[in-house]
């Protein structure tokens, strides 16, 4: 069986992952999303700085609100359209990470969570554990997602000034 620990130490692999992402981006592309050949925003792609916005409600929202039963405040729509600063996005996940790590340490894994979200009316995670694997499935999809915007985000840039990455 996985340790806590070992949890955590997959979390916060992807968590530095994130960090990686909006550095590399910098202040100049930290809130680009991706664009077609003609420079159109694509709909429904994502910032890097949006996408931090997200994993770090759905840290607060399934670690702290559904396990827990402390009431984290969310906007989701708004995480997607959030705008900000590289050193705002690593403060956002240091943030994270450590409410994080406090939420999984105090999470009983066996039982259920304090404050279960439904699906068709059934339990959607039946237990704390559960929920806290939800958390990696998302952190580690967002991360994919993130990776791949960096990638293009910074190619469309090397591509605009002439250059080959």
């Amino acid at each position: 069986m996985i340790t806590i620990d070992e949890y955590l130490a997959f979390c916060d692999k992807a968590l530095n992952g994130y960090a990686v992402c909006v550095r590399q981006l910098g202040d100049a592309h930290v809130n680009a999303s991706l664009t077609d050949s003609n420079g159109t925003a694509i709909e429904g792609s994502n910032s890097a700085f949006a996408l931090v916005a997200h994993i770090v409600g759905v840290m607060g929202r399934w670690g702290r609100t559904v396990n827990r039963g402390i009431v984290v405040p969310r906007d989701r729509d708004a995480e997607f359209t959030a705008t900000g600063t590289v050193d705002e996005a690593l403060a956002l996940l240091d943030m994270a990470r450590t409410r994080f790590h406090e939420d999984a340490r105090a999470a009983d894994l066996a039982a259920a969570p304090v404050n279960p979200p439904t699906e068709g009316g059934r339990t959607a995670y039946a237990t704390q554990g559960a929920v806290l694997v939800h958390v990696y499935e998302e952190l580690a999809q967002h991360l994919g997602h993130l990776e791949i915007t960096r990638d293009a985000v910074l190619a469309s840039e090397a591509h605009a000034d002439g250059r080959d990455l």
